[in-house]
């Protein structure tokens, strides 16, 4: 028996996995304390399900407090030590501006500021070279500077560290047995790669969230001993691996999109039972949605992302973290984003959320804003008795009353239409979002699968497919917990990254092999592969480009020992992969190698349950309800049906409403809908083209 646990900003979803049958919760987030509703939510699902805690072989955990943390500046106090002359990287950047024709652009401010940022005298080479050792006699002006300050957190970040991180581990250790209870991170060990920028924003975010992160992840593992539990704790990573505790509370910042990486993981796992090599996953809770292109049952990797955008589409804006991580497009659009009226009367939703508490107004826990919950309540796509399995009743007039507070009264148009429009607006949002997304990375949606999971998803999936022109959507079991749900189809793995620079005509064997030799170590003592009797698959990459081009691309390298004769091979593979993506090469141009890649995971062997079905028969409806019409703002009358009653084979063609206790699936007269042998619900468009 396994547990999966993923903290998202309105909920926390719970699945206990039981000889492959899924049992779930779904309970409101604390967002002061969150292991309360962790623990809490997790004993209700175990005592429903006679479950005692000491039964549970491995707990399985993600979460977006990193994330939040950033984002809403609740990190610890924090400084940065970097080489003299060096202290406004941070400010700098990239030197360019994010949109050159903004005059009143709003710079994402970085988490230290310049008067928390100290240097000191050292300097290493490009090739990692010593030129000037740290100087750790002249320290003493530092010391007073940190006590002075009572700093919770320290980053260190060297220039050329990544080439020789000797004078950073020096500094460390010197303020670990002056500081022994400060938590003190070096980009060395934390993105030992080239580009100074990118490394020192990346670990100045981890020392930024490490305390707090450390802190609850240590909490969360006391509190479920105390309450009986033995299984073996392991946390998510963005780059869609489990990963220990131990390395999750040194590294924190590989989990900032751990719970988003959860729901991608999903959509490949159905991505290769259905059988199905080009699709766009779509996650939408109650904070936020997030989209992943799947290409041939892979999700697309990255090794560096943004948080915290100041403007959601536009590159640059927010802070580069350079991790192994699943590219993915991230907006504050979910049930509980806040719907208002700009200056320029638009109707406007997110990026801010009501969150869990006080939550959309409909909650009745206070929240006064209008949200997207409170519109779907006044649609009718919301059952207000059984949300949340009954546990949460919602109340219609409290709905109705912030939407024309916020929106109706201001634009003076009927609530119905208010509501209505903000449903639309939302909804344009996250398709223009998978838009832009898709074509960023040379395609379109037009030919894709839409699999759709998250308690909101199901909402609002089909008018996303009509606007993205898609013909066919999933709707997997668990829907609205897919997340924690991929969470179980995760492998157990952990990859390394770091910089080697060389051209490839004069290619250092000695060097790559020992370099790549002890990256494989590196990632069995995470994993702790000497503990584990299986086969662990290993993975090799190298990020290469022409000298002189500002950016490389992603080339696989076989998992030997080279010789000076396998550059040949590497050269060819480099070539196709260039081509590829830019159709010609440059034949007569040196190539650079910048940066290795090395993981090690184990594949998850994960069932195909889906019995293929020839003949499906169509179902009548037992009931019917009232929705709000697109079209015309008036209440229709609709089938709906009970998701539990549903069956393989069964088909309902046309608009229709299919409840069930986490989420509701609304699918519009564009589509029919049919229950799969895996019992996904499939949904197949019959609108006119």
């Amino acid at each position: 028996m396994r547990l999966a646990i993923d903290i998202g900003g309105t909920f926390t979803d719970i699945v206990l996995e039981n000889n492959e049958i899924l049992y779930t919760k779904k309970v409101l987030t604390s967002a002061k304390k969150p292991e309360t509703a962790v623990i809490e939510g997790t004993l209700e699902l175990l005592n429903e399900n006679k479950v005692h805690p000491s039964e549970i072989n491995m707990i399985i955990h993600g979460t977006t407090l990193a994330t939040n943390a950033i984002i809403e500046r609740k990190g610890a106090h924090s400084c940065f030590i970097t080489t003299s002359g060096f202290r406004d990287v941070l400010d700098i950047g990239y030197e360019s501006r994010f949109d050159q024709y903004d005059l009143l652009i709003e710079k994402t401010l970085s988490l230290i500021p310049r008067k928390h940022r100290f240097v000191v005298e050292e300097r290493t080479d490009v090739n990692g070279k010593i030129l000037k050792p740290l100087n750790v006699k002249n320290l003493e002006e530092l010391f007073a500077k940190i006590k002075k300050e009572n700093f919770e957190s320290i980053g260190i970040g060297f220039l050329h560290s990544y080439a020789n991180g000797s004078n950073e581990k020096l500094l460390k250790e010197i303020l670990t047995k002056e500081f022994p209870d400060i938590k003190i991170s070096i980009s060395s060990e934390v993105c030992p790669e080239i580009r100074e920028y990118e490394r020192f924003t990346t670990t100045v975010i981890n020392s930024y969230i490490k305390p707090l992160m450390s802190t609850y992840i240590e909490n969360l593992r006391k509190s479920l001993i105390e309450e009986g539990f033995k299984a073996s704790l392991l946390l998510m990573t963005s780059g869609g691996t489990l990963t220990n505790v131990d390395s999750a509370c040194e590294f924190p910042v590989r989990l900032v999109e751990s719970g988003p990486a959860g729901g991608a993981i999903l959509a490949t796992v159905i991505a290769e039972e259905l059988d199905l090599n080009k699709v766009i996953s779509f996650d939408m809770g109650g904070t936020t949605a997030k989209i992943t292109i799947i290409e041939d049952k892979k999700a697309i990797k990255a090794r560096e992302f943004e948080v915290d955008r100041k403007s959601r589409f536009k590159k640059g804006s927010g802070f580069p973290v350079r991790i192994p991580v699943i590219e993915m497009v991230e907006i504050g659009a979910g049930g509980g984003s806040i719907a208002r009226v700009n200056k320029i009367d638009q109707i406007t939703t997110g990026p801010d959320s009501a969150g869990s508490s006080p939550g959309p107004a409909c909650y009745g826990n206070g929240g006064e804003n209008a949200t997207i919950t409170d519109a779907d309540v006044v649609i009718g796509k919301i059952n207000t008795e059984n949300f949340a399995a009954g546990k949460i009743k919602l109340s219609k007039d409290l709905a109705l009353n912030a939407i024309s507070t916020n929106v109706g009264n201001f634009l003076n148009i009927d609530n119905n239409i208010a509501a209505l429009a903000i449903s639309e607006i939302v909804d344009e949002t996250m398709s223009n979002a998978a838009r832009v997304h898709t074509v960023e990375q040379g395609h379109e949606t037009s030919d894709r699968t839409l699999i759709a999971f998250g308690g909101a998803a199901p909402l609002h999936i089909a008018r996303v497919a009509e606007k993205l022109k898609v013909k066919k959507v999933i709707i997997p079991t668990n829907a609205s917990v897919g997340s924690a749900v991929g969470f179980l189809k995760a492998p157990l793995g952990y990859e390394i990254v770091k910089s080697l620079r060389m051209l490839l005509k004069e290619f250092l064997v000695d060097e790559v092999n020992f370099l790549l030799e002890n990256m494989r170590k590196e990632s069995e003592e995470v994993i702790g592969k000497n503990n584990i009797s299986v086969n662990f698959t290993e993975e090799r990459f190298v990020y290469m480009r022409y000298a002189g081009q500002g950016h490389e691309i992603k080339v696989p390298i076989d998992n030997v020992l080279f010789k000076i004769s396998d550059t040949s091979k590497i050269k060819e593979t480099f070539e196709q992969e260039y081509k590829k993506l830019y159709t010609r090469i440059l034949p007569n141009a040196d190539i650079e190698i910048l940066t290795w890649s090395l993981s090690l995971y184990i594949k998850n062997n994960n069932k195909n349950s889906n019995k293929k079905i020839n003949d499906f028969f169509d179902v009548k409806p037992k009931k019917l309800t009232n929705i709000l019409n697109y079209e015309n703002g008036k209440p229709v009358e609709i089938p709906i049906f009970e998701r539990i009653e549903l069956v393989p084979g069964n088909k309902i063609n046309g608009q229709c409403i299919i409840s069930e206790d986490q989420t509701t699936l609304i699918v519009s007269k564009d589509f029919s809908t049919k229950v799969l042998g895996n019992n996904f619900l499939q949904m197949d468009w019959i609108g006119d083209e």
